[in-house]
C-alpha cells in the first residue's frame, strides 16, 4: 500500500486523505486506484453510513494529475497515461454514482484532478482558502474529469470563460455558482469534520451549524460582460470580440488567451457544447476519455508541461500556433470514437 492516500474508518464514516503534499496532493494512478477498492468496500459495508474526502497537510486539496509523469508518457507512447485517465475517469464515475453520502473539503487549491473527485460528491465544502479552476488550457490539454459536464451547467457563458482562461474562483464564488454546497471558514474546517465523523446521520444539521457568511461573489459582477464577449462556440469569434471590445478587461482576457493552446481552447469550446446535452455520466466520460487519448498523441502537452512546469520559460511553442491553422479536421479527429476495444469503460458491476 502507497503513503500517498491515508484510508481509514472512523466510527461509521470512511475517511479518504490525500497525502502528497509536496506536489500538492496530485493525483497518481496508484492513488486512483486505491481510491477505487476503498469506496467499492464500503459501499458494500453496512457499518460505513458516509465518505470524508479531504487532505493531510499542505496548502491544498488536490493541484490536479500528475502531469509531469503524464507528460513523459505522451512523449513516448502514451500508454501509461492513457492508463492512467481510464483509471481516473472511473474513479470519477464510481464517486458521481455512489450510494452513500460523500463529502468532499475543497480547502486551499483544489484544480484539474482534485475538481474532478470533488464535484461528484453530494457535499462540497468551500472555505475562504478554496481557490478552484480548470487551468488545462495552459499545459496543452483540456477540462476533463467531468469538466464538460459541471462547466457546461453554470450560468450563462461562465463556464466557457472559466474552461478558456483557467480563471480563479473562490471559495464565496464557488458556492454562489454551485460548485460548493457550503461555505464555512477555515478555523471550523477541523471541528467540522469532527461533527460529520461523530454522527454522519446529520450531516446537513453539521453544516447548517457550521455555515459562514457568505460574501460577494465577483464573477457575478463580471458576467453580463463575460456572457457578451465569450458567447460564441467558435473560438476566434471570442478572441474577435474580445479585440474590439477595448476595455482593460477584455484586454486582459486576450493577454491570458495568448498564452493558450489554441488547440486546447477549440477542444474546450468544443467539449462543452457536447456535453450540454449528455445526460448520462458514463458517456461524458466515454467521450472525454476519447478526447484524451487522442490529445496525447498531440505535441502541446509535452511542450505545455516543458514551459510551464519544467524549463519554466513560460513560452511555449504550439502546434498548430493559431486558431486560424487549428481547423475543423483537427478537432473532429480528436472528437472521433475510439474503437470498442479501446474505449473507456465504468467499473464492472459486482
Amino acid at each position: 500500500m502507497s503513503d500517498e492516500l491515508l484510508i481509514s474508518v472512523e466510527g461509521r464514516v470512511g475517511r479518504i486523505r490525500l497525502n502528497r503534499p509536496k506536489t500538492i496532493h496530485a493525483l497518481t494512478h496508484t492513488m486512483c486506484t486505491m481510491m477505487i477498492a476503498a469506496l467499492s468496500e464500503w459501499a458494500e459495508d453496512a457499518s460505513i453510513d458516509a465518505v470524508l474526502i479531504d487532505h493531510a497537510e499542505g496548502r491544498g486539496f488536490c493541484a490536479g494529475g500528475d502531469i509531469r509523469t503524464i507528460a513523459e508518457s505522451a512523449a513516448t507512447d502514451g500508454v501509461a497515461a492513457c492508463a492512467f485517465f481510464h483509471e481516473e475517469y472511473r474513479l470519477n464515475h464510481q464517486l458521481f454514482t455512489y450510494a452513500k453520502p460523500l463529502v468532499a473539503f475543497m480547502d486551499g487549491i483544489t484544480m484539474g484532478g482534485g475538481v474532478g473527485i470533488s464535484q461528484p460528491c453530494r457535499y462540497r465544502i468551500v472555505t475562504e482558502r478554496t481557490n478552484y479552476a480548470m487551468p488545462e488550457t495552459g499545459i496543452g490539454l483540456f477540462t476533463d474529469v467531468g469538466g464538460g459536464r459541471y462547466l457546461s451547467r453554470l450560468p450563462g457563458r461562465l463556464g466557457q470563460y472559466v474552461g478558456l482562461t483557467g480563471a480563479r474562483l473562490n471559495g464565496a464564488e464557488c458556492r454562489a455558482l454551485g460548485l460548493g454546497t457550503d461555505y464555512v471558514a477555515s478555523e471550523h474546517v477541523d471541528a467540522l469534520k469532527a461533527d460529520i465523523i461523530g454522527n454522519p446521520a446529520a450531516i446537513d444539521s453539521a453544516l447548517r451549524s457550521a455555515a459562514a457568511m457568505l460574501p460577494a461573489a465577483p464573477i457575478l459582477d463580471a458576467q453580463p460582460q463575460i456572457d457578451r464577449l465569450f458567447a460564441s462556440d467558435r473560438y476566434e469569434d471570442i478572441l474577435a470580440a474580445l479585440a474590439a471590445d477595448k476595455s482593460e478587461w477584455a484586454d486582459t482576457q486576450l493577454k491570458i488567451l495568448s498564452g493558450k493552446s489554441p488547440m486546447s481552447c477549440k477542444i474546450v469550446l468544443r467539449l462543452l457544447a457536447e456535453a450540454a446535452g449528455i445526460d448520462d455520466f458514463a458517456d461524458e466520460m466515454r467521450m472525454e476519455y476519447a478526447v484524451v487519448s487522442h490529445v496525447m498523441g498531440q505535441p502541446d502537452i509535452v511542450e505545455g508541461v516543458r514551459a510551464l512546469i519544467v524549463d519554466k520559460d513560460n513560452a511555449p511553442r504550439w502546434n498548430p500556433a493559431t486558431p486560424e491553422a487549428t481547423d475543423t479536421a483537427m478537432i473532429d479527429a480528436i472528437f472521433a470514437p475510439l474503437p470498442q476495444g479501446e474505449a473507456w469503460t465504468p467499473l464492472p458491476i459486482a
